[in-house]
């Protein structure tokens, strides 16, 4: 391993990684603005923000949109993964270090977590993936497909209701409505919190933008994917240069874009929900 390696640059998402989590972060922060708004459409804030847009009924029609651009977004990510399953048989996706799949290793971290959260014991050594990063891949996951479906139900509702009970459809409206509520809590508190404002990263976490990290910030938060890379040889293959100056900032500015829209709506929406 690298005694000193916080010069260089590695990357840890591709280009096609980069511009998916692009289009999730447009178009959900585009569904939360309209959904939220047409959810709690008898507050001031809601009423404003629908005068500003052209009305409920213009609302609307951007929420169908961003619904439409972030369905295709999940159906290409659903595609890759059958493409390299099936195609290219690759089986990590589904077990081991690279893999999003849960295992016993991230159930013993979470238990090291708490324990030096505690003052207990030492922080545990993190692979590629950490536990709470597939907590929000498969919160998000699971949201897109209960908050997708019953939103179609709800859009095609003469076409539904041709092959289930009316009231099949009052259910999606409630779920629809609800989960959606729960995926914007959890969006701006649990995700913003796990990606940019934990300590290590405050403010800013940039990665997912430039798609690179140090080598110091790599052997620091992933030792163990590191050093195994770096032992097969691999980790050169990963070598980059330093992100330019004009992608920083672009990275800044999305993120202070985007956690100051999450946050407005946090509020927005707490207050509004509590006060029903």
């Amino acid at each position: 391993m690298k005694n000193n390696d916080s010069g260089r640059y590695y990357f840890r998402f591709s280009l096609g990684q980069r511009y998916l989590h692009g289009l999730v972060i447009i178009t959900f922060l585009g569904l939360a603005a309209t959904g939220m708004t047409l959810r709690f459409s008898e507050r001031g804030w809601a009423k404003w923000l629908a005068e500003m847009t052209g009305g409920f009924g213009a609302v609307l029609s951007l929420h169908k949109l961003c619904a439409v651009l972030i369905s295709a977004g999940f159906v290409y990510h659903i595609g890759d993964i059958l493409y390299r399953a099936i195609i290219k048989k690759d089986r990590s996706l589904f077990w081991g270090p690279n893999s999003m799949t849960p295992q016993p290793k991230d159930a013993v971290d979470l238990y090291m977590m708490v324990r030096w959260f505690l003052w207990m014991g030492p922080q545990p050594e993190f692979d590629h993936f950490a536990y709470w990063e597939k907590f929000d891949y498969w919160a998000v996951f699971w949201g897109m497909a209960i908050i997708g479906i019953s939103g179609y139900m709800m859009w095609f509702g003469p076409f539904f209701a041709r092959l289930v009970p009316g009231y099949v459809l009052n259910i999606a409206l409630l779920i629809h409505s609800e989960e959606a509520l729960l995926a914007v809590w959890f969006i701006f508190i649990i995700h913003f919190f796990n990606s940019h404002l934990r300590p290590e990263k405050f403010p800013l976490d940039p990665v997912i933008f430039t798609g690179r990290l140090t080598g110091g910030e790599y052997q620091h938060e992933r030792p163990l994917d590191y050093s195994r890379l770096d032992k097969s040889g691999a980790l050169e293959m990963l070598r980059t240069d330093p992100p330019p100056r004009w992608l920083q900032n672009f990275s800044w500015l999305i993120t202070v874009i985007s956690v100051g829209i999450g946050f407005s709506l946090l509020v927005l929406t707490l207050i509004a929900f509590w006060t029903e």
